[in-house]
């Protein structure tokens, strides 16, 4: 079994986004009030968002993926499980996925059950190449990879089975 955990670069990242989003938001919060007894509802306020991030932070700490030949075993960051067994596996599909309004692309690994549909899924964003490349190796089962990067839309036709429920339809109708 190997267990697998997102990118620990994510952290810093969206923690140094995260402080400059705070910090401005305190100041300003003391600015507006502009009272001594400010104070406590300043330091209230930094306590509950404080609070908030280090949740957020345990939470990130504890997602992770375990994959063996038996299957594949995914602690989300919301604390949700999931199990996908190895014998519903029928492969993995690689592709490249453009982001949104860029000519940028991420990798994206998918599982896909021999129903079809995607079983789990694994967001370049998150996960490294050499994580994902070992998905379909512990779990003994082909890997196919797409040539071509594929915009949304496009994966929205081609494969709609293999996205989230709230990626399956466009805002634009």
């Amino acid at each position: 079994m190997i267990t697998l955990r997102p990118r620990r670069t994510l952290g810093w990242n969206y923690g140094l986004a995260l402080t400059a989003l705070v910090v401005p938001l305190l100041a300003a919060e003391l600015w507006l009030l502009d009272q001594p007894t400010a104070w406590p509802i300043v330091a209230a306020t930094a306590a509950v968002l404080g609070v908030l991030i280090g949740l957020a932070w345990v939470a990130y700490r504890r997602a992770r993926v375990s994959v063996s030949k038996y299957g594949i075993v995914e602690r989300g960051f919301f604390g949700v499980t999931t199990v996908v067994a190895a014998r519903d596996v029928a492969r993995v599909l690689r592709l490249e996925l453009y982001r949104p309004n860029s000519l940028d692309t991420t990798d994206e690994l998918f599982v896909i059950c021999r129903g079809g549909r995607g079983r789990f899924r694994m967001r370049g964003r998150f996960w490294d190449e050499r994580t994902m490349g070992l998905v379909a190796e512990v779990l003994e089962v082909d890997e196919t990879t797409r040539v071509e990067p594929v915009t949304l839309a496009e994966l929205r036709m081609s494969d709609p089975t293999l996205l989230y429920w709230f990626e399956r339809r466009s805002l634009l109708g």
